[in-house]
């Protein structure tokens, strides 16, 4: 287990690592930020409405728009996430010359990039309109000027780029708040030319569980989503058809002086609650009863409060026959017994 410290002038952030009525939203940026001709167009596919509703789409682009006059430009969570994540890029020996970027934290992940991955065209996808014109101002501070950037305008759930069009898909803190997770990432793979990576991280079913506690202390209905657990994630991949599938998981402790601190920092990141079937009203002495009874149950002697973020991190591959090939089952030539008893230490 290693451990990381970070500090910010809010929070500080720790992390322990543990490997192993609405339409689709398709409009674009004007030509002035990017060309739509070469990523879309009426042969490019769709995907089917999800029947279960759980989200509540519009109510989420909202708060990503929010989210970008409030976001933190030196987030250490944020940033240790898109990090971890960019880094699987300096294992892969291929180059990705085209790579799409999906919602959750897109600047981070741009920031990341330092050359990574000899990304040529970078097409960055998100919902909200005002996230894009954030990243599009901000482009000359990221230090990848020499990468060809493009601003879509679109939805995970009906993905508006032609299939075998990218090399690598990447979402960062993004993925989670769609309806139909599995057909989001089929679409992914479909979006993938053979041989094309898939990389995304989302938040797991730990998060937040001091907040949780802290709710449920209060006698209020636990909010926050329905978040993936580790074991979900492989299936998840296997479901959509990757080939060569990987999950890891995180954890991040991120201290914060107070709750309602963290309820600024989850606003800023466009992480507050979006489910379809919520409690608008949040009653005052509720809320501060919630506030004290995280205090005194989880502060630390310093007066902080500790929040935990758990990250799950999937990697899959689209097929090419280069890959390699698991054996037809039965196929082995040497037992395991034979295998302990040469190498074995007798136990």
């Amino acid at each position: 287990m290693r451990r990381f410290l970070f500090s910010q002038t809010s929070c500080s952030l720790l992390r322990r690592q543990r490997r192993p009525k609405d339409i689709p939203h398709r409009w674009f940026l004007s030509s002035a930020f990017f060309s739509t001709a070469e990523y879309d167009d009426g042969d490019a596919f769709q995907s089917s409405p999800s029947k279960v509703k759980i989200f509540d789409r519009h109510l989420k682009r909202t708060q990503r728009d929010r989210a970008a006059w409030l976001l933190r430009p030196n987030d250490s969570f944020v940033h240790a996430v898109a990090e971890n994540l960019v880094d699987r890029l300096e294992d892969c020996k291929k180059t990705f010359p085209t790579a799409l970027c999906l919602g959750g934290s897109l600047q981070a992940v741009r920031q990341m990039l330092r050359g990574r991955g000899a990304i040529q065209k970078f097409i960055m996808m998100d919902t909200s309109y005002d996230m894009l014109k954030l990243c599009k101002s901000s482009q000359l501070d990221s230090g990848n000027e020499n990468i060809e950037t493009s601003y879509v305008v679109g939805d995970e759930e009906f993905l508006p780029i032609k299939e075998s069009s990218v090399d690598l898909v990447i979402s960062c803190l993004g993925l989670h708040w769609t309806n139909d997770l599995p057909g989001a990432m089929i679409q992914c793979k479909l979006a993938l030319k053979p041989d094309g990576l898939f990389l995304a991280a989302i938040l797991g079913g730990e998060t937040l569980k001091e907040l949780r506690i802290a709710c449920t202390v209060a006698q209020m209905e636990r909010e926050g989503g329905i978040s993936p657990r580790v074991r979900d994630a492989g299936y998840l991949l296997t479901r959509a058809g990757f080939a060569l599938p990987g999950v890891d998981v995180d954890e991040y402790v991120v201290r914060y002086k107070s709750a309602l601190d963290l309820i600024e920092h989850l606003r800023a990141m466009g992480e507050t609650n979006a489910l379809l079937q919520r409690t608008n009203i949040l009653k005052r002495e509720t809320a501060l009863a919630t506030a004290a009874i995280y205090d005194s149950m989880f502060a630390a002697k310093d007066g902080t409060i500790p929040a935990t973020f758990q990250v799950i991190y999937m990697t899959g591959w689209r097929e090419h026959p280069s890959q390699q090939k698991s054996k037809r089952r039965g196929s082995a030539t040497i037992s395991f017994k034979d295998i302990q008893k040469q190498f074995g230490n007798g136990s």
